[in-house]
């Protein structure tokens, strides 16, 4: 097995290093210039002053150097400095790091709470009403976008209640109401939809698992249903699950940009889209490295999963 998780670290790293380099080059085909948004409103706008900006700021050079030069802080645990507010990049992220992972692993937890018990019973009482009434939440919430959600949340929320979520970020650890209500909403919407696509999976597994003949073979024995369905059926059940809890964990993490700016969070989501909007290149490099390096990593975790779910796995 380690040769094999060593191969897979290796191709990690190059699909990492292939996204650095695509991420590199696209943000510079945006439109607008960094420069001049990097300056405020009492700076003069002359062609020296606009060439010694970018002389400062790196961004005159040819690409390859200023690539390379990145990729090298990158190896050193430096992603460079805002070319906006000229702080290092990698202090702001880790500032907003805690709030996405906190809200991604919250909505993921909100998300298998429900999925997993409603695609069990949705496959143990097939063609019932419950079996329909969890499927119909399934395409509910596969058809609602998070954002529109979101909207709609807080608009109800707000005329309806007058209450809006409390802005900021509080850590579980310190004030565990005041994150729930920081929280929560957003979690809560994020979970609906990732319970969706784990809620089908779950149902279509377990189904398929149950008509297998070692299950009959169980049945036969008499054993108790719970016994039959948690003990000899759901391990099985669960390898294509569990493939699908990580790449839509990694969907997840990516789905929080909006949510966070919307409910004003101060996650990486937000810190993304401002990067965005003022063209802050580096700023847009390292989020967006972030993101591609926990979609990697999860799905790494779910390949070497694989073997703990299903012995007769072997990897050569």
């Amino acid at each position: 097995m380690l040769p094999y998780v060593f191969r897979r670290v290796m191709l990690a790293v190059l699909v990492l290093l292939l996204v650095s380099i695509g991420v590199f080059s696209i943000v510079r085909m945006l439109p607008g210039d960094a420069v001049i948004l990097s300056l405020d409103e009492f700076s003069v706008l002359t062609p020296e002053a606009l060439e010694n900006a970018r002389h400062e700021l790196g961004i005159d050079r040819p690409f390859i150097n200023q690539y390379g030069t990145w990729i090298w802080g990158v190896v050193r645990g430096d992603l460079g400095d805002s070319l906006v507010t000229r702080r290092s990049v990698s202090e702001e992220l880790s500032k907003r790091v805690i709030l996405t992972m906190h809200l991604a692993l919250m909505a993921m937890f909100v998300g298998l709470v429900i999925a997993i018990p409603i695609g069990i019973l949705s496959a143990v009482r097939q063609d019932t009403a419950a079996d329909y009434g969890g499927r119909l939440f399934a395409i509910m919430g596969l058809s609602l976008p998070d954002f529109w959600m979101a909207v709609v949340v807080i608009t109800f929320m707000t005329i309806v209640f007058q209450w809006f979520p409390p802005r900021g970020f509080e850590p579980i650890w310190i004030d565990p109401w005041k994150n729930i209500q920081q929280l929560g909403l957003p979690a809560l919407i994020i979970g609906s939809r990732f319970s969706a696509v784990v809620m089908r999976m779950t149902r279509s597994s377990l189904l398929e698992v149950l008509r297998e003949d070692y299950i009959r073979t169980a049945w036969s024995k008499g054993l108790g249903e719970r016994t039959v369905i948690m003990r000899h059926a759901m391990k099985n059940a669960l390898i294509p699950v569990v493939t699908v809890i990580g790449q839509q964990f990694s969907l997840l993490i990516g789905g929080t940009v909006i949510v966070e700016f919307i409910f004003l969070l101060p996650g990486v989501g937000s810190l993304t889209l401002d990067a965005v909007f003022l063209r802050d290149y580096t700023m847009i490099q390292g989020a967006v490295l972030f993101f591609a390096t926990v979609m990697v990593f999860m799905n790494l975790l779910v390949d070497i999963s694989y073997a703990w779910f299903d012995p007769r796995i072997r990897y050569n």
